[in-house]
């Protein structure tokens, strides 16, 4: 039996309405403007059912406070950074403009390690969202608790080396810069205060981060947005990301994505060549 054994099966519902504001910031966010169709773009849902903790129980990271409160669904484990390690997505189908949401999410498995960087927890939850009473996603996220940093520790990722990314590599890439603004919208879209987004001094003295972080989900989004312009909207049956290394606010950020047999290869990649998420996808 494991510590946190309690917490294994634990549910939560919470529900949502798919406005034309929320559809609006989501396209302005993404630069685009309007999409001829109901349908909105796949991602939407990291910005349906957010989290609702009022402000006095969020904790010094700016995540909602852990208990072991029997409506707490995610345990208290005793390691204060958290990160959002990766998800398995399967599109059912597509979420559309005025449809009403509901997710139940249950936790599934909690996982204690030990690596090189210390004590490690992996809580996996799976999410069940349903548009209008149907099935239209199922969702296992992964996310990983960490030990905190040590005040000397080497900022992360290390300062850019020698190399370039390889984009001939690939059959489409595109580059950005993520802004702190777009690190702003993202986080008033999926309503995440998580600091190392949006308060460098915290993300670099206390996390020990080279500068704010952008978001794995944005990165996430962002590749969706690159498959969408090559095979069409709502055109994946399922997207999975992993995050590798921290991707930073301000330094470019090369998307790409290539044929992988039946599948997509897709991933996102530093300046010098670091690669920041790999994600994997099939089509419809």
């Amino acid at each position: 039996m494991g510590q946190w054994d309690a917490w294994i099966g634990r549910q939560q519902t919470q529900s949502d309405i798919v406005d034309q504001a929320l559809a609006a910031r989501w396209l302005a966010t993404f630069n685009r403007t309007s999409i001829n169709h109901r349908a909105l773009p796949q991602g939407i849902h990291f910005a349906l059912c957010t989290p609702l903790s009022p402000t006095g129980e969020l904790g010094v990271d700016g995540h909602p406070l852990r208990s072991d409160a029997p409506d707490s669904l995610l345990p208290p484990i005793p390691l204060p950074r958290r990160m959002w390690a990766s998800s398995e997505i399967e599109f059912l189908r597509p979420i559309s403009r005025a449809q009403r949401i509901e997710r139940t999410s249950t936790v599934r498995s909690i996982t204690e390690k030990s690596g090189s960087s210390g004590s490690l927890a992996f809580v996996e939850v799976e999410h069940a969202t349903r548009a209008d009473g149907s099935d239209a996603i199922r969702e296992v996220q992964t996310l990983v608790y960490r030990e905190a940093a040590a005040p000397d520790a080497p900022l992360s990722p290390p300062a850019p080396e020698a190399g370039e990314f390889a984009e001939d590599d690939w059959d489409a890439a595109t580059t950005l810069v993520p802004s702190e603004t777009l690190l702003f919208r993202y986080s008033a879209l999926t309503f995440n205060t998580h600091r190392i987004h949006y308060d460098l001094p915290y993300a670099r003295d206390v996390e020990r981060y080279r500068g704010l972080v952008v978001h794995g989900p944005l990165i996430a989004s962002l590749l969706l947005k690159l498959a969408a312009e090559t095979y069409g909207e709502n055109a994946l049956a399922s997207f999975g990301f992993r995050a590798i290394s921290p991707a930073i606010c301000g330094e470019a950020l090369h998307l790409a994505m290539r044929a992988d047999g039946d599948g997509v290869e897709l991933g996102a990649f530093a300046a010098d060549g670091r690669q920041t998420l790999k994600a994997n996808a099939t089509l419809a």
